[in-house]
């Protein structure tokens, strides 16, 4: 195989595939193409894993990034501290020293592998060729050392990551590279849960207000991307005197939309780290600020983090008022950003905030159209008629009248009748009382020939239905019917029916049978 490391890049590739795929979460690049289990079974298992090593040393040299971005972890987590200390340690010593930069980006993401099961001169050698590649004259290089500095730093003992790793994540800090800068925040989050109170305070945390005003929109949409860990990692009462003031407020007044929409979307994970009267005083104006920003992809995201707020009554009140959030952010941004919210909260445990969404559906239907309701909201209309709470049941029969109104009658014949039918024959009366009232409502909007083709039908089946409820309902369903129905129909099909139930064994059957036979007879 090592014969072939001069071959084009697509048979290095294609050699790389070879000796196996298998994603390596813990290593921070890209593609993870690793020799592990069988291959290190092939050589003798894991005292002869080494040998593998100079194969991977060839791979991760070459010009072809896929080819590249290679991995040792899993190699080297197999083999004996003496082998790591003696084979794979010499490895990064060559790569950190090549003059090609593709060996010196490979190796900044091979420093935190196995670094615990060095000895401690040998881990403070790492530590220095560490540095080295941070102080890099390439930017490639700096930014994949800055990409590995926090998990390397988690590594070491705090002593060390304080002593040798933030001088020098200060320097990258204010690298005259937006890329490698970008880095930053993420490593700040790192560092802070090794380094002394008074470093996090005086250094730490000036660095990450500082790339929170970063001339680089990237930069700042990095610190954005991070307030939740940025305020838990400086704790609650920086959160509140300085993360707030000098990186949220300024962020979600950003020039950038880009960088507000996404400091709205985090907001409220970093609100869980500040004091209440300071989120009134200073957050919420900045965000009744964002509800009338220019961006659509702004509000959507303010309104997508209020739709997913813990408090039901927060839900509820955004739920209440989704007509308006509609005319604010337009349906596009509506259909893409907030649905998926909007239908999570169709589930939801609060069943007012549920029948918030209801009442809501009719609107959006007639904006997104049918085709669209019919693949993605069709089937949780269905759904609210078996819900648990009667008047979610109630309110989604009321739902399918104004969505037959909107899309035509037509449509309810071709996508409701059936699945009211359905529950008709449900072993659970609940389920076929809601769909009699479904029945009930959908009756008005239908002629005289499709009320009694359709509806009427499913109705009769229901009157020698075993309980009672459900039998003097059809009584009072029939009622309502009675002036949609031509004399044919009366005679035949309703009267006989009618007066079976005004002899029924129960007395409200009897009395709503009696009510509808008069009715009938008036028509």
């Amino acid at each position: 195989m090592e014969e072939t490391l001069d071959d084009d890049d697509e048979i290095l590739l294609a050699l790389a595939q070879e000796l196996g795929t298998l994603p390596d979460s813990s290593c921070s690049t890209s593609l993870t193409l690793s020799i592990a289990g069988e291959f290190v079974d092939l050589v003798g298992g894991p005292l002869n894993a080494y040998h593998l090593l100079s194969l991977l040393e060839s791979l991760v040299a070459v010009d072809e990034a896929s080819v590249r971005d290679t991995s040792m972890c899993k190699v080297v987590r197999q083999m004996s501290p003496e082998h790591i200390t003696e084979h794979f340690v010499a490895v990064v010593r060559r790569l950190v020293t090549r003059e090609w930069y593709t060996s010196r980006i490979a190796a900044s993401g091979l420093f935190q592998v196995s670094y615990d099961q060095l000895p401690p001169a040998t881990q403070a050698e790492m530590r220095a060729m560490f540095i080295q590649l941070c102080r890099d004259d390439l930017p490639l290089v700096r930014k994949a050392a800055a990409t590995a500095l926090g998990g390397f730093a988690s590594m070491m003992d705090p002593a060390s990551a304080t002593a040798e790793i933030v001088p020098d994540f200060l320097t990258l800090a204010s690298d005259r590279q937006d890329s490698v800068r970008c880095q930053t925040v993420e490593n700040a989050v790192a560092l802070a849960a090794l380094v002394p109170v008074d470093v996090k305070l005086n250094q730490l945390l000036p660095v990450v207000c500082a790339a929170a005003k970063d001339s680089a929109w990237r930069v700042r949409w990095s610190v954005g991307n991070k307030l939740p860990e940025i305020c838990a990692a400086m704790g609650p009462d920086l959160a509140t005197s300085v993360i707030c003031d000098q990186c949220l407020i300024p962020l979600l007044g950003d020039s950038e939309a880009e960088v507000k929409t996404v400091a709205a979307s985090r907001a409220h994970g970093a609100a869980q780290h500040m004091s209440p009267a300071h989120l009134i005083a200073k957050v919420v104006p900045a965000c009744v600020t964002l509800a009338r920003d220019p961006s659509e992809h702004v509000r959507a995201s303010l309104a997508s983090v209020l739709l997913s707020d813990e408090s039901s009554e927060v839900r509820l009140n955004i739920i209440s008022n989704l007509e308006k959030v509609n005319d604010v952010v337009g349906i596009d941004q509506l259909s893409q950003s907030l649905l998926p919210a909007i239908v999570q909260l169709a589930e939801d445990r609060q069943w007012r905030v549920r029948l918030a969404i209801i009442e809501f559906i009719p609107t959006l239907a007639s904006q997104l159209g049918v085709t669209y309701f019919e693949e993605h909201l069709l089937e949780m209309c269905m759904g609210w008629l078996c819900d648990v709470v009667f008047s979610i049941r109630e309110a989604a029969t009321l739902n399918l009248h104004r969505l037959a109104q909107h899309f035509g009658v037509a449509w309810a014949h071709a996508h409701v009748l059936p699945r009211i039918a359905s529950m008709h024959v449900n072993a659970n009366y609940l389920y076929r009382m809601i769909s009699l009232h479904a029945a009930k409502v959908l009756a008005p909007l239908m002629s005289s020939d499709q009320l009694q083709l359709s509806i009427l039908p499913l109705v009769l089946q229901l009157a020698s239905d075993p309980v009672p409820n459900i039998r003097f309902n059809v009584a009072k369903t029939l009622e309502t019917m009675a002036g949609q129905l031509d004399d044919a129909a009366k005679q035949t099909l309703v009267g006989p029916v009618l007066h079976t139930l005004a002899t029924d064994p129960d007395g409200d059957v009897q009395y709503f049978a009696a009510r509808a036979i008069h009715l009938l007879q008036q028509h």
